[in-house]
Order: structure tokens, then sequence, then C-alpha cells
């Protein structure tokens, strides 16, 4: 049996990466998974003299297109509390927006939700995906974070609760785990 030593060399070190695997956050300092549940709404100002959301990028033909495929926008928008602009500030949403599809209304987001008030004050969340707009409740994936969230992951449910001309507020429940 040649192999057996191998074999067994190779066991005895599977089995000590094993029991290693389970400690390595303990060693790091990061303890045990948390799983947090988020509730907050991004207020986007569209117009007027100091605009949260504003166009950077488009090309040539998107003025022609339906969907406004290709306009890239960049985001430094307010995170509340509650659905009303004047609710309670806990943070800004930093980020960039692109219209990605050409046969509907949908964008690709690449967002950091940067809490300044509360809980998780000092720490951010990033989230990553595509969200088509139209449809009622749209689906996000969390990707990271730092601070409370260091290691997050995690899905990020929207809601549009108001799409008028100026201001767009939406719902986000989050549901979170970190370290």
């Amino acid at each position: 049996m040649k192999g057996a030593p191998t074999v067994a060399l190779l066991l005895f070190f599977l089995a000590i990466a094993t029991s290693m695997a389970d400690d390595w956050r303990e060693t790091v300092g990061m303890g045990q998974p948390k799983v947090s549940h988020l509730h907050f709404y991004f207020q986007g100002v569209l117009t007027g003299p100091n605009p949260t959301s504003v166009l950077v990028a488009e090309l040539n033909s998107t003025q022609a297109s339906p969907t406004s495929f290709g306009s890239i926008y960049v985001h430094d928008d307010l995170l509340t509390e509650g659905p009303n602009l004047t609710s309670k500030l806990i943070g800004t949403v930093q980020g960039i927006e692109v219209v990605s599809s050409q046969t509907e209304l949908s964008v690709t987001m690449a967002l950091n939700f940067v809490f300044t008030d509360g809980e998780f004050n000092g720490s951010t969340l990033t989230v990553v995906g595509r969200n088509p707009i139209l449809q009622d409740v749209r689906e996000m994936s969390v990707v990271g974070g730092n601070g409370a969230f260091r290691l997050a992951q995690g899905y990020a449910q929207l809601r549009t609760i108001l799409l008028a001309t100026g201001s767009l507020t939406v719902e986000y429940n989050v549901t979170v785990i970190h370290y």
C-alpha cells in the first residue's frame, strides 16, 4: 500500500484544517455571527438647487431610448428612519446607478449606506445588484460593509414609496449577517 501513508497524512492535515476553520473568527477577534434586520428609507432629491441624485453621463443615443439606457447617476442621498423627508436622519446613501436595460426600466446599483446615527453609527453597509424599479418589490444583495457590518452578507428588499417630480422615497428592509 504505497498510497496509505500519503492518504493518512492528507487526512491528518484535513482534520487540523477543519478544526481550525471553526476557530478563525475567534482568532481574528470576529466572534460569532449576528443577524440584524434593518428598516429605513432612501430619500432622493432629484431637482432643485441641491439635488442628491445627479446625472453624470449619458450616451448620445440615450435621449432616444425609452429606458434612458446608458445613463449614469451618482448618489449622495439621505437615509431616514421614516418615510417622510423630514424624518430623523440616520445616514447617507452614496454610490452609482447605471441604467442597464434597453427593454425595461432597470438599473444596476452599487450603494454604500453610511450610518451616522443610532446603533450602527460609524458603520457602512454595501448593497449591489440589479434593480428593476417598476416591480413592486425588488431584491438586491448585501455584499459587505465595515464597522459593525464587517464581513456582512445578506439581502435587501426594496419598495418604492414615492416617485414624483423632484423626489424619490424607497423603503429598505434588510437582513444582514455580520460579525
